[in-house]
């Protein structure tokens, strides 16, 4: 269900006892036959080598590849240049010379393959805090670190290759969630009736009725047996048009349609005005139901305590708000902001985006990456709250049935188009990417 995704702490404890020239050794051949796997017809290679193992390694790449018949040395001229500059350990900005030679890196003609990570990329948390390689490939060796996978360092990296050079897999703090995941969402069983996995959507408001309209069919497309619909009495008439199997209820009778729910996913097109505000602090007050809390339902959000499993869903602007920072300080920031939301919210926090991180306190975080660039469309965030609702009402914890939920997302949203992809393709495409698992 899960993949190392190691720290550069972690990476240093996984060489500790080994042969440090035999490592070298093992990576630099791997780095040179992924550079001759990539670039086949380059016949001229280059490398930029800091003074530590990563530089080592470009080194034994550069022999390995003068081996193969090809011309290599250090320096920035050939067909292709191997970033071996700095390596896991890096943190901060790099200095003034350093940012002159990547510039350098970045600016020249030839394909950039860099070892473990971009130079300039945080292993630790992928953020980017000055100058940093953009690679069209990047080797890194053993295992993933989280640099490689979450933004923004992500997108310095290229196509990612991972490969082994001889050393044990330890536990990591961290880790890179699989498809397998999905194996973990119970099935129907013989004695299960439609109220045994029930969801409950509080939203719907009038000209947001769409949202909530997402968010229940996708709770039906999860796998949950039982939809209501909690709505303003007045955005009623457009869901019983749009909403067939679902059933529906005003919003003032919420407490009353939560008796028979078995989680809820309160937001999609709630509205955000005081009284909209005071029902959600009452629903995750007042119920011990578990929750998914998205959209409308995190402006002005306090944390609440609770004991039940709870997922909040931000994009980065809502998490930007709850933390009371700018959107751009999360963005450049997601690996802290995340974990930073989940403390002081006390629950899981999933912020969405390019990787997908789920962070819950006193846990390390599960990184969702490569979900599909087509998934960035209007409702697909409604999409992901009914689905995780729909998981949650299943009886999974917050933790996996937020990762889960992701996941099922990506997944089905590779069956749709990779163009003009709309959220209601997501959603039907759910059933067949649950099946697959």
């Amino acid at each position: 269900m899960q993949a190392p995704l190691y720290t550069a702490v972690e990476m240093k404890d996984a060489e500790a006892g080994h042969d440090v020239r035999e490592l070298m050794e093992r990576a630099g051949r791997a780095v040179a036959e992924e550079a001759l796997r990539h670039f086949p017809d380059a016949q001229s290679f280059g490398a930029v080598c800091g003074g530590g193992a990563n530089g080592g390694d470009a080194r034994i790449a550069l022999e390995a590849l003068r081996a193969a018949g090809r011309e290599a040395d250090e320096g920035l001229d050939g067909d292709v240049v191997i970033d071996g500059l700095f390596g896991t350990g890096f943190h901060g900005e790099p200095r003034a010379d350093a940012s002159e030679v990547i510039a350098q890196m970045n600016e020249a003609e030839a394909h950039v393959l860099s070892v473990d990570l971009p130079s300039g990329v945080d292993a630790d948390t992928g953020e980017v805090a000055g100058a940093a390689v953009r690679a069209s490939v990047t080797v890194t060796l053993h295992a993933p670190k989280v640099g490689n996978v979450v933004a923004p360092g992500s997108f310095h990296g290229g196509e990612l290759v991972v490969r082994d050079i001889g050393l044990e897999h330890s536990i990591s703090e961290h880790a890179l969630v699989t498809t397998t995941v999905l194996g973990l969402i119970p099935r129907k069983g013989p004695g299960d009736t439609k109220y045994s996995a029930s969801v409950l959507v509080v939203g719907g408001a009038p000209g947001l009725t769409g949202a909530a309209c997402l968010a229940a069919e996708a709770a039906f497309r999860a796998d949950a047996g039982y939809v209501a619909v909690a709505a303003p009495a007045d955005a009623l008439p457009v869901l019983e048009a749009r909403l067939l199997e679902a059933v529906k209820r005003p919003l003032d009778e919420v407490f009353d349609a939560v008796e028979k729910a078995g989680a809820l996913a309160i937001g999609p097109g709630l509205g955000r005005d005081e009284g909209r505000r005071e029902l959600v602090r009452r629903l995750l007050e007042e119920t011990e139901l578990p929750a998914v809390v998205d959209a409308d339902a995190l402006f002005g959000l306090e944390p609440v305590r609770r004991s039940a499993p709870t997922v909040l869903t931000p994009h980065a602007g809502e998490l930007a708000r709850l933390l009371g920072v700018e959107s751009e300080w999360v963005d450049a920031h997601r690996f802290k902001a995340v974990r930073q939301a989940a403390d002081a919210f006390g629950c899981t926090c999933l912020l969405k985006g390019s990787d997908t991180l789920v962070a819950t306190p006193g846990q390390g975080v599960l990184v969702c990456a490569g979900g599909p660039p087509s998934l960035a469309t209007a409702g697909t965030g409604d999409v992901l709250t009914g689905t995780i609702a729909a998981f949650l009402a299943k009886g999974l914890d917050a933790r996996h049935a937020a990762a889960a939920g992701a996941v099922a997302c990506a997944e089905a949203a590779r069956l749709g188009p990779e163009r003009g992809l709309v959220a209601s393709d997501v959603v039907n495409a759910l059933p067949d990417a649950l099946d697959a698992f």
